[in-house]
């Protein structure tokens, strides 16, 4: 079937509609339609025989879905309605939600129901429940509607016959008055609930320090108490702020700009306070941390979660002091990853954005990614697992690659390249993709700069296990596969295959070269103020529209006039991709 997708952005359930679709043999075309008029032009262009809106912020025309059937998806249960869906559940703690695949109609999510589909809510922000539960849920509830639809048999059920979830209903749109936090008397559960129903978007808007900042994730801390609204401690970029009972770590801040000025970057907190912040004790022995170590006998797991999947300079040499403390413990196999959500998407943009240096800073990041893949390469007396129970891009796939083996929850969607960011890359992905996937793959992959899913990278030897769980149940399927491969035969083999390999490799084209010839691109790109990624770079950190690509760019950002990136009233993201292919 020709389906066209959608979509106020290509964001991550975009791109995993995009991909499960292509990898079931439909021929799929993407665009990015901000306006009612768009999505009429688009569906002009594409005359497909289904039109389906994982994530749409307009209005679907009368002309349109008169004439089109157009299935939106719903991130809330039947009998829910309103566009702040997700946050109303995160915020009022319920313990289980739904996605709804509607018929877009007159009235907004009111029209006919093709399929529907549960998800439980665990304790966590609002955009890691949308990109695991409330995606998982979202295929299962998409993939249904587009089999009904294709069999021409099946009647979509009215809305009124079905009986609503419980506490499902109309809500309005949750504005900052609704997520206001009063530190003297709520709770550490209300705020936390507050802060994670707006950790990636919008955040919550509150005074600190003299200034009005958007606050960005919460987590809880059991043991620091001090006066409610006080700043207690930082660590690892964090600040620990004082509630009516307890204390939460808020990683990232963002500053309120005023009306008509560029939005501010999200940044790590103490860095975004900058000399505001006064000297805070660093809390080394707080519950939390955005890097933790546990071992279990011969495995090691060296767990890691940063906002966003982005890795700073400090974040990169961080993890690295980790990586080799880890790698001086007694053990046989070690895993890096196996939390929920983001693996890793590389350097981190808007520090880069926000620097006085911008190239300065992106050179510095990109040799602090080269430093930790380099380490991980190099790793020759025991086995490492990659675990990447979300979704990585980028130089955080290439982290992944460099492992002996990886290991992929089965919801996770993998970027393999970087050439939507006007880059060229490094990582040693040059060695690493071809390495997994052959050269013409590898080619193919950063050409076609298209989202892969796990079982598709699994096919295609991108990675070598997909683990069919929950993502609650990530860590501990991982834990237990660990200890099951480093008690067999095939880790004495894997070592053996790497100590060859690493052989070889040294001998035709060492890791030095490589790392020396991406760089030499990637230092001509950073040095370039005319260069597309520039650009590119300070519009994805704002929220903005992808600019016109500068002229005078090397030919890898040249490369980036296609369709993916032209700056046209509808960002045409591919047209109708080849069944099955990535």
């Amino acid at each position: 079937m020709r389906i066209l997708l959608i979509g106020s952005a290509y964001n991550s359930l975009t791109q995993r509609v995009h991909a499960e679709l292509r990898d079931r043999g439909h021929g799929v075309a993407v665009e990015v339609t901000p306006r009612g008029d768009d999505i009429r032009a688009a569906v002009r262009r594409h005359a497909p025989d289904l039109v389906v809106a994982p994530m749409l912020k307009a209005v679907v025309p009368r002309a349109v879905w008169s004439a089109h059937t157009c299935l939106i998806v719903h991130p809330g249960p039947v009998g829910d309605r309103g566009p702040s869906s997700l946050d109303w559940a995160v915020r009022d703690g319920v313990g289980e939600w739904g996605v709804t695949v509607l018929q877009a109609d007159e009235e907004m999510d009111a029209g006919p129901v093709w399929a529907t589909a549960s998800c439980p809510v665990p304790r966590v922000g609002k955009s890691d429940l949308y990109r695991n539960e409330v995606s998982d849920a979202a295929v299962d509830a998409v993939l249904s509607a587009v089999e009904r639809f294709a069999s021409g048999r099946y009647a979509p059920l009215r809305q009124d016959s079905l009986p609503p979830a419980p506490g499902a209903r109309t809500r309005p749109v949750m504005r900052q008055a609704d997520r206001r936090i009063s530190w003297a008397d709520d709770s550490t559960d209300t705020v936390l609930r507050t802060l994670r129903a707006a950790d990636s978007q919008p955040g919550v808007l509150d005074e600190l320090l003299g200034g009005q900042w958007f606050l960005h994730g919460g987590h809880r801390e059991p043991r620091l108490r001090g006066r409610p609204g006080e700043l207690l401690a930082t660590r690892a970029g964090a600040i620990c702020r004082a509630t009516a009972d307890g204390a939460v770590w808020i990683p990232e801040l963002r500053q309120r700009t005023p009306a008509g000025a560029p939005r501010a970057c999200k940044l790590p907190a103490v860095t975004a306070l900058g000399a505001r912040l006064p000297a805070l004790p660093d809390a080394e022995d707080a519950s939390w941390s955005d890097i933790r170590y546990r071992e279990e006998g011969p495995v090691g797991v060296l767990s890691f979660a940063f906002p966003g999947g982005a890795m700073s300079t400090d974040r990169c040499r961080r993890l690295l002091a980790a990586y080799r403390a880890a790698c001086e413990r007694p053990t046989t196999l070690l895993v890096l990853g196996a939390e929920r959500d983001f693996f890793s998407n590389g350097i981190h943009l808007g520090v880069i954005e926000a620097a006085a240096d911008p190239a300065a800073e992106s050179w510095a990041n990109i040799n602090a990614m080269n430093d930790l893949v380099e380490a991980v390469l190099t790793t020759a007396d025991r086995v490492v697992v990659s675990a990447v129970g979300g979704n990585a891009a980028a130089g955080g796939v290439m982290l992944a690659l460099a492992a002996d083996e990886v290991w992929c929850r089965s919801g996770s969607v993998l970027n393999p390249h970087y050439r939507r960011m006007g880059l060229y890359g490094s990582e040693y992905w040059t060695y690493s993709l071809p390495r997994r996937v052959g050269a013409a793959m590898a080619e193919r992959l950063t050409r076609e700069a298209l989202p892969v899913t796990a079982a598709r990278a699994r096919d295609m030897g991108l990675i070598d296990r997909v683990v069919e769980c929950a993502p609650s149940r990530f860590t501990a399927e991982v834990t237990l596969l660990a200890h099951r491969l480093a008690a067999s035969p095939l880790a004495q083999s894997l070592l053996a295959a790497k100590k060859a390999e690493c052989d070889r490799r040294e001998a035709v084209t060492p890791l030095a070269a490589v790392r020396e010839r991406e760089l030499i691109r990637m230092r001509r790109i950073f040095s370039d103020p005319h260069a597309a990624y520039h650009a590119l770079r300070g519009a994805f950190v704002r929220k903005e529209q992808a600019p016109a690509e500068p002229a005078g760019t090397d030919a890898v950002a040249a490369a980036l006039s296609d369709a993916w990136l032209e700056h046209e009233p509808i960002r045409r993201l591919c047209r109708f991709s080849s069944p099955g292919g990535s």
